[in-house]
């Protein structure tokens, strides 16, 4: 029963996702093979956005891929492994305790990648909980002022940021935390930026980054920090969402809207 649902789970998300992209248009693709850097955003557990990225980066045909989800240790094991197996290379690398979703909603994305270079952004623990407890700008060092991270931020960005923060921890958290929360999420941006700077220099355009739709949005994660860093690189974003944004969505170049995953309501063990 449930192979059954797996199945059917996976076959409603193909489908959701050649719908989707169906509406993606010809100008759109386009650009993002024109651009150096394409971000496609996703919400982490919903296998449609994965389809879908798989099905752009076969348009796109990229020179290398970055993933959020992958240590750069992970990444040299993905980058020296044959790849004709990528369950093993999945239990290889450990990326069933990595806390991602399944490996089997990625699964088409390593498929699409195939035997192109594969770069990791993920971060130690360690230096997150760093930059929660000392800001962002002390744990990156000599690079923070070429990301912006030696400033703070407007007080408007810094306040809309905690609240987006609070609602992702269902409000289970002291409100004081969550500028600690922001800095640790201003650290992800620019690190993650840094390594894509890193492949887009190492292997040419264009280089396709797999990674959330907070450190995918235009305003204030990569794709800012990427202009400020390097103003001449181009970049493209593709936000896959879960809702249509009344009038589009600013955030992004491309959106593209798919049907909510089926998941439990993730706050529902703090209401109780």
């Amino acid at each position: 029963m449930r192979h059954f649902r797996h199945m059917l789970t996976a076959c409603l998300a193909a489908v959701a996702a050649n719908a989707a992209i169906a509406e993606v248009d010809a100008d759109d693709i386009a650009r993002m093979r024109a651009a150096d850097i394409v971000l496609l955003g996703e919400v982490h557990d919903n296998a449609a956005h994965h389809l879908g990225q798989a099905k752009l980066m076969a348009e796109i045909a990229p020179r290398a891929v970055v993933f959020e989800m992958l240590t750069p240790d992970q990444a040299a094991q993905v980058n020296a492994d044959s790849r004709s197996d990528l369950d093993a290379l999945a239990q290889q690398i450990g990326w069933a305790e990595s806390g991602w979703p399944d490996f089997a909603l990625y699964r088409p994305v390593f498929e699409a990648a195939g035997q192109t270079p594969v770069f990791g952004a993920a971060l130690p623990r360690d230096r997150v909980r760093a930059a929660f407890e000392s800001g962002a700008a002390e744990v990156l060092g000599a690079e923070a002022g070429r990301f912006g991270l030696d400033a703070p931020l407007p007080q408007a960005e810094q306040e809309a940021r905690a609240a987006l923060q609070f609602a992702a921890h269902c409000e289970a958290m002291p409100m004081e935390m969550m500028g600690g929360m922001v800095e640790a999420q201003r650290l992800r941006d620019a690190a993650f930026s840094a390594t894509t700077l890193e492949a887009l220099a190492t292997y040419g355009a264009p280089v396709v980054v797999i990674t959330g739709n907070g450190h995918a949005r235009k305003d204030w994660a990569m794709p800012a920090l990427i202009a400020r860093a390097a103003p001449d690189t181009t970049v493209h974003v593709v936000g896959f969402v879960e809702a249509p944004a009344e009038g589009g969505d600013p955030r992004y170049d491309t959106t593209i809207v798919t049907a909510p995953a089926d998941r439990p309501d993730p706050c529902a063990a703090f209401n109780k």
